[in-house]
């Protein structure tokens, strides 16, 4: 039977390190591998491996390329390769910035099934530190935390999709317990920001049981259905003491400009917002939106349903028919504005009421619009 393979991600390198540690004890016999990726620009990675009561071999690495995909391909594979069948765990420590997702998908290759299979991405996070840390708009470059030479991401979209991306998040024991009041506090405020940013994924407090990561594996493709703009399942309305999600959702078409110059403002309100939208000037095109601590990204996500013709919809995947069938109208189709905000006070009606200044009015004629989302989509349009 293949052996199971568990990712654990986070970018608070303590708190992955213990939720490692447990995972040793826990599974006797299991292997931890790590690759410490601060020398990658210069090509040189550390391997390790351990398991829970020392380590094992630690081995440099020169690789032709720096890059997270060549340490996967020509390195962790192979080594998982390697102790298939000899532990009963094998558990990938992922670098700090590293997202658990192209890791995953290359795990999840069919060519390994027969000797690895990939059954768990858990992401570890620091009680104290992610509240804030999800709200910090640096670049990791910019605070000495970049995987790579170029690296342009922001720490907080590096951890958003680390939490969004996992099949469990743990908080890790790092404080005997009982814990102070200053670190109760700090563990009730992380338990209600994921309660609100991934509202569907367990969450394994202080003392609580480990989830099962010795059990079938995973299916790389649902896994990204959970997360992709199409079929991503996004949080519902929510009111808690610190943190507000509010839901908008229409299947009017946005006038393009208006929504353009509302942007910055829909940011700066939340720490996290994502979903999907259409423009009265790309009606054929499901348009991503995705913004943390103040950064956006548009993307073109690709047709909706209802431009396909129906040959080609019955090719889309049964997650994407459910998730169009959801949305369908007579008028629009499956053409929907869906945008999910989340941060501190929102105000409810003054989002809504934002957002809804921006849809198209029914005199406007979409042919006669500019469309100033064509310096950002039109760069790299997608097929």
């Amino acid at each position: 039977m293949p052996t199971p393979v568990v990712l654990v991600a986070g970018i608070h390198g303590t708190a992955r390190a213990a939720a490692v540690d447990r995972l040793l004890r826990e599974h006797p016999g299991a292997l931890a591998i790590h690759h410490d990726l601060r020398g990658i620009a210069g090509g040189r990675v550390v391997r390790t491996v351990r398991d829970a009561g020392a380590t094992l071999d630690r081995t440099e690495i020169r690789l032709e390329h720096g890059c997270v995909t060549c340490t996967v391909r020509q390195d962790l594979i192979p080594r998982l390769l390697d102790h298939a069948g000899r532990a009963p765990l094998l558990i990938v420590e992922l670098w700090d910035c590293v997202e658990p997702r192209p890791v995953a998908e290359a795990l999840g290759h069919p060519g390994w099934n027969g000797e690895i299979r990939l059954t768990g991405v858990l992401t570890a996070l620091d009680a104290e530190l992610m509240p804030t840390d999800i709200c910090r708009g640096e670049r990791l470059a910019d605070i000495g935390r970049a995987g790579v030479a170029g690296d342009e991401r922001y720490l907080a979209e590096v951890l958003a999709h680390q939490i969004e991306y996992a099949t469990a998040l743990l908080v890790p024991d790092v404080l005997p317990a009982p814990l102070p009041p200053a670190d109760q506090d700090d563990l009730d405020l992380c338990r209600e920001v994921l309660e609100h940013l991934a509202p569907t994924t367990p969450v394994v407090l202080p003392g609580a049981p480990l989830p099962r990561v010795t059990g079938p594996a995973l299916c790389v493709h649902e896994l990204a259905a959970r997360v992709d703009p199409a079929t991503a399942r996004l949080p519902c309305p929510l009111r808690t003491p610190a943190v507000d999600t509010v839901v908008w959702h229409r299947t009017a078409p946005l006038h393009p400009a208006r929504f353009f110059d509302a942007m910055d403002d829909l940011a700066m309100r939340s720490v996290r917002s994502r979903g999907r939208f259409w423009l009265a000037t790309r009606p054929d095109r499901m348009l991503a939106w995705d913004a943390v601590a103040g950064i956006v990204t548009i993307e073109d996500a690709g047709p909706w349903l209802a431009a396909l013709p129906i040959a080609a919809v019955q090719q889309t995947s049964p997650a994407r028919r459910i998730a169009a069938s959801l949305d369908w109208t007579p008028e629009h189709g499956d053409r929907v504005q869906h945008l999910v905000l989340t941060g501190p006070g929102l105000d409810h009606d003054q989002i809504h009421a934002l957002l809804d200044s921006c849809l198209l009015d029914p005199h406007e004629a979409a042919s006669e619009l500019d469309d100033p989302f064509a310096q950002i989509l039109d760069l790299n349009p997608t097929a």
